[in-house]
């Protein structure tokens, strides 16, 4: 018979999603842990209490750390309205971040750039592996080395944030509304 494993044991769904997260499959976590497949697909559904070496073995096929198997999920919530405001450079521009300034894996940035607003002449790189752009009102032009590619609602960009670029509002006589992402947060 089995029993339910309390609420605060509960780490199944984070090892499933570890493991495909990292494109493994229940065979291979069970190969690399010497652990069955079976084992495995109860561990994940929290059908068993695994052995502190069992979770270990498994914890360590996936790349995650003990504590995080038992760490409540951290959530930050920005609610709507003027966020904190931001300097990232450019001029008429008006940005909010609207991720916490702690998180480190992901900066989200809603910028509201006023008729003539850009990133300024020069072009710039960020510390961030991808930078992705989305226009939500307006238009945006994206300007790189060798081409500049306009936005218009609705339309998306994802490019390396070392890529040398800048940006400008498409627009002399309308505002552009545009949301930013950058991974990791620079």
């Amino acid at each position: 018979m089995t029993r339910p494993t309390p609420p605060e044991a509960r780490i199944g769904a984070r090892l499933r999603a570890a493991r495909q997260a990292r494109g493994l499959t229940l065979d291979q976590v069970a190969s690399a842990t010497e652990l069955t497949k079976g084992f495995i697909s109860r561990l994940e559904r929290d059908e068993v209490s695994p052995s502190v070496a069992s979770l270990v073995a498994v914890a360590g096929v996936l790349g995650l750390g003990m504590g995080e198997l038992f760490d409540p999920p951290s959530t930050q919530l920005v609610r709507a309205g003027p966020g904190p405001p931001i300097a990232f450079g450019g001029q008429r521009v008006h940005e909010t971040l609207l991720t916490p300034g702690t998180q480190r894996e992901l900066q989200v940035i809603h910028s509201r750039l006023e008729p003539g607003g850009t990133g300024g002449a020069d072009l710039y790189t960020l510390r961030s592996a991808v930078e992705f752009v989305y226009v939500v009102a307006g238009s945006l032009d994206v300007v790189l080395a060798d081409e500049v590619i306009a936005l218009q609602p609705g339309d998306a960009l994802t490019f390396p944030g070392r890529t040398p670029h800048t940006w400008r509002n498409g627009s002399d006589a309308e505002p552009a509304e545009v949301l930013w992402a950058l991974s990791p947060a620079p």
